[in-house]
């Protein structure tokens, strides 16, 4: 059981960094620009890395690839699901206009449906390619020299 509560604390966290940026953009009316979510990925990837890390120096030599790229699925994973439930929650109930306003500024028109499908792939895979990539930091080592 403990080796599944630090990717779900780390996912935890994560997604609150995530809506806490959304929130601040929100606050100076910059939420409805596609760009600043590049800086999403700064987030996440943090988070994943912090959390193989951590997983990393609790398990010590006993640290294998398998269970440090679960560790990071996991964290990505929850960490996306919350953030598209708040999404949601957004788009739907606290700004009714914001679809509207995502739509005009991209000069397209699309579903809300859509929308959150596109954020929880994008989250999904951003959750992919960084846990990937990071374990090639954490792997352990077969180099004999």
């Amino acid at each position: 059981m403990r080796k599944i509560a630090l990717p779900i604390r780390f996912g935890i966290a994560i997604s609150g960094s995530l809506i806490a940026f959304f929130l601040l953009l929100a606050l100076f009316g910059q939420h409805t620009s596609p760009i600043y979510s590049l800086f999403n990925g700064v987030i996440t990837g943090f988070g994943i890395y912090e959390a193989i890390k951590s997983f990393k120096l609790s398990q010590g030599d006993n640290f294998n690839y398998t269970e440090g790229f679960r560790t990071g699925l996991i964290a990505g994973g929850i960490a996306t699901l919350i953030f598209t439930v708040f999404f949601i929650i957004y788009t739907t109930e606290i700004e009714a206009g914001f679809l509207a306003a995502l739509t005009e500024n991209m000069h397209m028109d699309i579903s809300i449906g859509l929308v959150v499908f596109t954020v929880a792939i994008m989250g999904l895979a951003t959750t992919v390619i960084l846990t990937l990539t990071f374990m090639q930091l954490f792997k352990p080592s077969r180099n004999l020299s």
